[in-house]
């Protein structure tokens, strides 16, 4: 099974770059950018394409407020042209705090937001007229630049119901804090139901786990550092409602707890040690590899690592190498 990895830019796009180079001589299928407040991701994989020959490049995800669909088929489509055909579109709606303070945007009917934004591109990079929608509406066309019409676009889920989209209208599934246990339960019977409506199987769907890890010999460290890496993502409506979904409903009320308070130590200390190994391979290279090996078991076709702040990433993409 192919296995990706996430490298975003961090402090150094340079020390970004030289870590996708060699990702890509140890084999990995894929990289991933996310779209945060740093750099732009499309622009940083136009500079990864340039540096590299094989790997695949994606976004990890664009949030479909940041840019109208012309926008986002049009930069891809370059980015896939200038890297020989290795651009993956992954799409996301964001959240509500993102989207209005960042775009002026509104998320009023996500997964109907989501079908419309995901079926413009689609249809833009076919060469088709995009059809009207109530959200999103194009009469753009490329002129005398045709671009790869099956270029692939996957969409970042959580919920059933858009996991279930994604089945219907994408190439894959994005996933993030999604462990192995909600992968076998959740997502690939929704993912599934999705694909039925569109009169596909599960062949050729790709589903991307993001896999955090660390390899190191400070596993108590590396906890704490992901702990506090969970901060946002344990504040956010769409998270929660998973891990609560995933069994973690006590973990959230005690993180709860403690951001009422004021405590922030006391917060992330809710998150319990068992919420964390269920996400992440943290320790030896084997407990690393042991984890990326059980989301693949899970149903994850292509499980993604991605590291945790200032733990042991590059020993971790050495280790996991070993698995390609």
């Amino acid at each position: 099974m192919p296995i990706g990895a996430f490298i975003s830019t961090g402090r150094s796009l340079d020390r970004a770059v030289e870590r996708v180079r060699r990702a890509e001589e140890l084999g990995y299928d894929a990289c991933y950018v996310t779209h945060i407040a740093t750099r732009d991701s499309l622009t940083v994989l136009t500079r990864y394409a340039v540096a590299t020959e094989r790997i695949r490049l994606g976004t990890g995800v664009l949030p479909i407020f940041s840019r109208p669909p012309a926008s986002t088929a049009q930069t891809a489509a370059t980015i896939d042209e200038i890297s020989s055909g290795r651009m993956v579109l992954g799409l996301g709606v964001s959240h509500r705090v993102t989207v209005e303070n960042w775009y002026g945007g509104e998320i009023v009917k996500p997964v109907a937001q989501m079908r419309e934004y995901a079926e413009a591109c689609r249809a833009i990079l076919r060469g088709e007229q995009a059809p009207a929608g109530e959200f999103f509406n194009t009469r753009f066309a490329f002129m005398g630049y045709p671009p790869r019409p099956e270029l692939p676009i996957y969409i970042a889920a959580l919920s059933p119901n858009m996991l279930r989209l994604a089945g219907e209208i994408a190439d894959g599934v994005m996933l993030w804090l999604c462990n192995p246990e909600y992968i076998r339960e959740t997502v690939i019977p929704e993912v599934t139901k999705g694909r039925e409506r569109a009169g596909k199987g599960l062949d050729g769907f790709d589903v991307v786990a993001a896999v955090p890890v660390a390899a190191t010999d400070d596993p108590d460290a590396a906890r704490q550092a992901f702990r506090r890496d969970l901060i946002p993502y344990a504040s956010l409506p769409f998270y929660r409602a998973m891990l609560e979904r995933s069994g973690f409903a006590a973990d959230l009320a005690a993180f709860d707890d403690g951001m009422a308070a004021g405590d922030t130590e006391r917060a992330i200390a809710g998150l319990s040690d068992e919420l964390l190994a269920s996400l992440a391979g943290i320790g030896d290279a084997d407990a690393v590899r042991a984890k990326v090996r059980s989301y693949q078991d899970a149903g994850a076709s292509s499980p993604c690592i991605g590291g945790i702040p200032g733990a042991g990433f590059d020993d971790a993409l050495e280790a996991v190498a070993e698995l390609i």
